[in-house]
């Protein structure tokens, strides 16, 4: 029997794992956002989509777990998580693409300027040009912010899928 109406320990700890490193990635970004001033361009945002709507999916599923709700629930939101990540890395991987050139970006991503002038901010707004998309804005071991989202949405994908579909012991 593949599924049994009860939550296996490996479950609970990749609906847990899998919620925490979302969250981790998240306020990664947003940090390296407000904090270390990395304006994100329109692919870089789009990249962040998966994620928003995997965390509280996979609150559910931990929720589920935590009060012994019905076994599919959790389950449930673990595959569901675990699509979101992988559709989490089709994106990272045709973001992380246009950077190195390997296909054309959307045409709307411009060279990236900021505002500067608040005293004259409508007008500094309508001149500004979004972040490039096809200009990584730093790369660490060799890997731009993209790259290092296609791994960890790859890992995240991996537990949440494993979990989703992980059988008891008999």
């Amino acid at each position: 029997m593949p599924f049994t109406d009860a939550v296996s320990r490996y479950q609970i700890y990749a609906i847990l794992l899998v919620l925490l490193g979302m969250v981790a990635v998240i306020l990664t970004v947003l940090g390296f956002q407000h904090l270390g001033g990395y304006v994100p361009c329109k692919l870089c945002y789009g990249q962040r989509e998966p994620f928003y709507a995997a965390i509280p999916i996979a609150m559910i599923g931990l929720l589920s777990a935590w009060f012994k709700w019905p076994a599919c629930l959790t389950r449930g939101s673990l595959a569901i998580v675990g699509l979101l990540m992988v559709y989490s890395v089709v994106l990272a991987v045709h973001h992380a693409g246009v950077e190195w050139a390997w296909w054309a970006g959307p045409t709307d991503c411009g060279g990236g300027d900021t505002v500067e002038d608040a005293g004259n901010l409508l007008n500094s707004l309508a001149n500004a040009k979004p972040p490039a998309c096809n200009e990584a804005a730093g790369r660490f071991l060799g890997l731009s912010f993209a790259g290092w989202n296609v791994v960890a949405s790859v890992v995240l994908a991996v537990i949440a899928l494993k979990g989703a579909f992980q059988t008891q012991k008999s």
